[in-house]
């Protein structure tokens, strides 16, 4: 069946507008419900969230929807995506549910799931889940004397600190580091400024005074002028941007230079496979990685294997295959060692182990390659196909052309907004921009 509530992550949407009201909420928390409760044991639910206003409306109907299914929920409150994944396991719990739009503005919000095993649901599952809400539910309630129950979890904080902690190298600390952590005024608000000073840093914390509307404003991890700033004029070490619920991560250097999720791929697969972590023999990537990063890992002696957009299918591909890191350019770092899901904070301790040890500025420590010239630019569309459109394909073919075997061309649908991202990548700059710039133009002709 064609899916209308998933997408590449979850369920996302405007808040109390469309797929994303109490009402539907309250339906896909019943028909997940349906789809998990197997056996006679008692059934729970791991239920957390960012801190958009609009999780005060869908984490109670969610709620409703699970306990009138016979599931007892756990109520965690604002943690990031990685620690219900984490909790998930640890409770021994049959689901787990994170309320959040990630990166996306307060205005939006979404529904994350994640199984019984920590891992995010795969496409046949959500398709079922998708029918059992199509296919009627009430006379799928549970007897009134089966009802679930409530309650919440008052330290999930700490049992996410300690386990976040251990991933930390033996015996390591960062005394003597002074990093500035942005976390988005989101879900990682508490935790993330908390770990670093456990572990000896001098903290500068940003982005931690949520207000139900702050959150990605101006901050985080797709937002980082605020965060690179602060770096310079503290004369910080390093900085770590979150986004609003904490599954990925930027870094900046001392001097407030970027460094993006390829580079932090490549930092914690050399220093893994220095240690004789590294498993799978390389890392797994999408196909929005960079070239750079690719050549890296060959010279290497490492493989880069590359998946479509989504940190659920680097997973499935890093479990397939036997990797333990994976992740995205836009700073989805998966470590398979440690957790089931991009995890921001993990990753950022990994980064800071590297360069705490080196003893060398993180502007000369955290960067293993250089980039070839890549340039992505989003397009917004209301409605229908334009990447169908004549017009757009052959601006497709003619960059191509102009390329030829000196680069490459991507074209994709965003699966959680409405846009069309249009990548072009090579060793030629303007000729990668003129190239980008002519897609872009066909394809907002083919929107309008």
């Amino acid at each position: 069946m064609t899916r209308q509530l998933f997408g590449t992550d979850g369920i996302r949407g405007t808040a109390n507008r469309g797929n994303m009201t109490a009402e539907v909420a309250l339906k896909v928390g019943m028909a997940t419900a349906l789809q998990f409760r197997t056996g006679d044991h008692r059934h729970r639910v791991v239920i957390g969230k960012d801190t958009r206003l609009s999780g005060y409306m869908l984490e109670p109907a969610l709620t409703s929807g699970f306990i009138s299914m016979g599931m007892d929920v756990i109520l965690v409150g604002p943690m990031p995506t990685p620690a219900i994944a984490m909790l998930t396991r640890s409770l021994r719990a049959d689901l787990g549910v994170m309320i959040s739009a990630s990166h996306n503005p307060f205005e939006d919000n979404g529904i994350k799931l994640f199984g019984p095993d920590g891992y995010k649901l795969s496409d046949t599952v959500e398709a079922e889940i998708e029918a059992n809400v199509a296919g009627g539910l009430t006379e799928k309630l549970i007897d009134p004397s089966k009802l679930g129950r409530a309650k919440r979890l008052d330290d999930a904080v700490g049992r996410y600190t300690e386990f976040v902690k251990r991933t930390f190298p033996r015996g390591q600390g960062l005394d003597g580091l002074k990093v500035v952590i942005d976390c988005a005024n989101g879900a990682a608000y508490k935790v993330a400024p908390e770990v670093l000073w456990e572990l000896g840093a001098e903290v500068i914390p940003v982005g931690t005074d949520p207000d139900g509307y702050n959150i990605n404003k101006g901050c985080g991890s797709t937002d980082t002028d605020y965060m690179r700033g602060q770096v310079v004029s503290h004369g910080a070490h390093i900085g770590i941007a979150l986004d609003g619920d904490a599954d990925r991560l930027m870094v900046c250097d001392e001097r407030g230079d970027m460094v993006d999720g390829d580079q932090i791929m490549a930092l914690i697969a050399k220093y893994w496979l220095d240690r004789g972590l590294l498993k799978g023999g390389g890392v797994v990537a999408t196909v929005m990685s960079n070239l750079g990063l690719e050549k890296y890992l060959t010279d290497a002696g490492l493989h880069l294997a590359r998946t479509q957009v989504g940190d659920r299918y680097v997973v499935e591909h890093m479990r397939a295959h036997g990797f333990n890191i994976g992740g995205e350019q836009s700073g989805h770092i998966v470590m398979g060692d440690h957790s089931t899901t991009g995890d921001g904070l993990m990753a950022a301790l990994q980064v800071l182990a590297v360069v705490a040890a080196s003893g060398r500025p993180a502007s000369d420590s955290t960067r293993l390659f250089n980039p070839l010239p890549q340039l992505l630019k989003n397009v917004r569309f209301s409605g229908g196909q334009p990447l169908e459109s004549r017009q757009v394909q052959e601006a497709i073919k003619e960059g191509e052309s102009r390329l030829s075997s000196s680069g490459r061309i991507l074209i994709r649908k965003s699966g959680t907004e409405p846009l069309i991202r249009v990548m072009a990548e090579g060793d030629d700059e303007t000729l990668i921009a003129s190239v980008v710039q002519d897609i872009a133009a066909a394809v907002e002709l083919a929107a309008e």
